[in-house]
């Protein structure tokens, strides 16, 4: 019997959650620098993400803050990769 993952490389967990298009874009925005998790500055695409970390970046024009809802096992579609996050705030409206 398989044990489930207790954490999942930073990175990779970006790639389900289809931040990127590449596992490789995803290490590279990493490395650049810009993403926090739990507040702590990270630049190491090897970092450790667990279940309730929060994870903050900029993409684009936007400052994205999502907690960790689960692990992924695939890069699956949209939805299934929605499911891996909630995002906390609500991004400012465009009036």
């Amino acid at each position: 019997m398989e044990r489930p993952a207790e954490w999942e490389r930073l990175d990779v967990w970006l790639w389900y959650a289809r931040v990127a298009k590449t596992r490789a874009l995803c290490a590279r925005a990493v490395a650049a620098g810009g993403f926090r998790v739990n507040r702590a500055p990270v630049d190491k695409p090897h970092h450790k993400l667990r279940v309730g970390d929060v994870v903050t970046y900029v993409w684009g024009e936007q400052v994205r803050v999502w907690q960790v809802a689960a692990l992924g096992s695939r890069r699956g579609p949209p939805e299934e990769a929605r499911a891996l996050y909630l995002t906390i705030g609500a991004p400012p409206s465009a009036s």
